[in-house]
């Protein structure tokens, strides 16, 4: 939990668990981002410094204290290993909320990051009641690009986020809850 008790949901699909961060998860996520390939569709994809993990996990555990919302950290049910991250970001640049993903690469290709981001866009539509939830993928990135398309987005446009160019889906609130109704 979080220094200043803000409760972060845990949230659980048939085959993860979706978590708080805490401290102990820099090793093990360092490991992941080490691993070549994870970080290829990132605007720097050189593998992250330990210090520089240890910052983004205290990240997003501030993330949830600012805003109520964050990434989770993601695990295989029953496992207590951590495979990534899940779930909704703040982008103070454009004022979107943004759903993520990352994982570890021998999860890959089984359909997890579809299965942990439902959780996220549930909770942004349902909890925090955004009306709208964006991804940027890079345009090489087919594997995330199937992702948004299984997940009810729509391609809007090619843009600029993070210094890099990527295409930019969206999901509106009435387009989710049609989807949830199916």
């Amino acid at each position: 939990m979080p220094e200043n008790n803000v409760e972060v949901p845990t949230m659980t699909t048939e085959r993860l668990v979706l978590r708080p961060f805490t401290e102990q998860d820099t090793d093990p996520l360092y490991d992941i981002l080490a691993t070549e390939s994870v970080l290829r569709y990132f605007p720097n994809p050189d593998p992250w410094p330990r210090a520089r993990v240890g910052r983004f996990v205290a990240f997003q555990i501030k993330h949830w204290e600012d805003h109520g919302f964050g990434w989770w950290a993601v695990e295989p049910r029953g496992t207590g290993e951590l495979i990534g991250w899940n779930g909704l970001q703040y982008l103070p640049d454009t004022d979107e909320v943004e759903i993520g993903y990352l994982l570890a690469k021998d999860y890959w290709g089984q359909g997890l990051a579809t299965e942990g981001a439902w959780p996220g866009l549930q909770f942004g539509f349902e909890t925090l009641g955004l009306e709208r939830i964006v991804a940027v993928v890079h345009p090489e990135n087919t594997a995330s690009q199937r992702v948004t398309a299984k997940l009810g987005m729509s391609f809007t446009n090619e843009a600029d986020y993070f210094g890099m160019h990527v295409y930019r889906y969206e999901i509106e609130a009435a387009t989710y809850r049609q989807m949830v109704e199916e």
